[in-house]
């Protein structure tokens, strides 16, 4: 073998050994990074960073799934003992928890704006159908606020300063009017807040009779009103006042209104009613919300309230 030869098989074999030691040394340098912290963590470089837990956990993948019933799981609001709770025309979705604050939701669960209110009162009722003005009603200081739709307050009305007796429910008219009940002397008013007075009244004792209501909720929908007692069903009167009939659903504590149909969650499902051809049907609930307290329906979400927080579904069917 020629001198030259030997030359270049040594060359090669050094050139193998850089290039071998090279690859060792640079490898540490590369894994290391995957440890390494922000510059705004606090987490020790052997360790990965805390995730801070958020306010509104959207699901997991083996829970986002497509159950036989059309019911989408997208988010989970975690919010201890939410109490009422209503839809604007958006879809966005307005819920008081147990301190009485107000939160406002976009359609699919995305938190917006938060209402505080400068002193305590129970949250009865929160209307936002109307979608320009949100309507709060206190029903232990006999208060009705009206909000806007960022969550900033228009006026209040404080009612014992026009009603006698003892308001139970409330709800504000397309017309900006507000619809009360008293149940002091079983008495559906219309009160206008600009003029600063009492606009119609229908008595409803004798309709009542000698029945024990528990009236609960108070919703104008199309051109009607609907007044939910628990106890015997629902009364419909027309926009004046003017008593048309009763449905015989028993046992609720509020209703919703989707399209030309009345809902309400009964029996682990939602009970649908057409207000117009008086058609039923049913839409059973996701296997997992055996504790819903109330639903809400959008036109692509639903909200199923429990004692723990919001589930927010996307309804692929129904």
């Amino acid at each position: 073998m020629s001198k030259m030869t030997l030359e270049k098989i040594s060359w090669l074999k050094q050139l193998v050994v850089i290039l071998l030691l090279t690859t060792y040394y640079s490898l540490p340098t590369v894994y290391a990074q995957t440890t390494v912290p922000s510059a705004a963590s606090v987490a020790p470089a052997a360790k990965p960073a805390p995730v801070a837990p958020a306010y509104n956990t959207v699901a997991s993948p083996n829970q986002s799934v497509v159950e036989t019933n059309g019911w989408k799981l997208v988010r989970t609001i975690k919010l201890a003992k939410p109490g009422a709770a209503s839809l604007d025309r958006r879809g966005n979705f307005y819920v008081a928890d147990e301190q009485d604050n107000i939160h406002q939701y976009g359609p699919d669960g995305q938190a917006l704006n938060t209402y505080s209110p400068p002193q305590p009162g129970h949250t009865a009722q929160i209307e936002a159908w109307n979608s320009a003005k949100i309507l709060v009603f206190y029903d232990d200081r006999q208060e009705i606020l009206l909000l806007d739709r960022f969550m900033t307050p228009i006026t209040s009305v404080q009612l014992l300063d026009f009603v006698d007796g003892s308001i139970r429910v409330a709800t504000l008219a397309p017309d900006d009017r507000l619809w009360l009940f008293n149940e002091s002397d079983l008495t559906l008013r219309q009160f206008d807040p600009t003029l600063q007075r009492l606009m119609l009244s229908t008595p409803l004792d004798l309709i009542i009779g000698r029945s024990k209501p528990d009236f609960r909720f108070l919703r104008q929908y199309q051109n009607n009103l609907y007044l939910v007692d628990r106890t015997s069903g629902i009364f419909v009167f027309d926009n004046l006042g003017n008593y048309r009939k009763k449905l015989p659903f028993t046992g609720l504590n509020s209703v919703g209104f989707r399209g030309d149909e009345l809902y309400y969650l009964t029996n682990s499902q939602v009970q649908f009613f057409q207000l117009y051809n008086f058609t039923e049907r049913t839409m059973p609930l996701p296997t997992t919300t055996s504790a819903a307290q109330q639903v809400l329906l959008g036109e692509q979400y639903a909200y199923l309230v429990t004692p723990a927080g919001v589930l927010v579904y996307q309804m692929t069917g129904g």
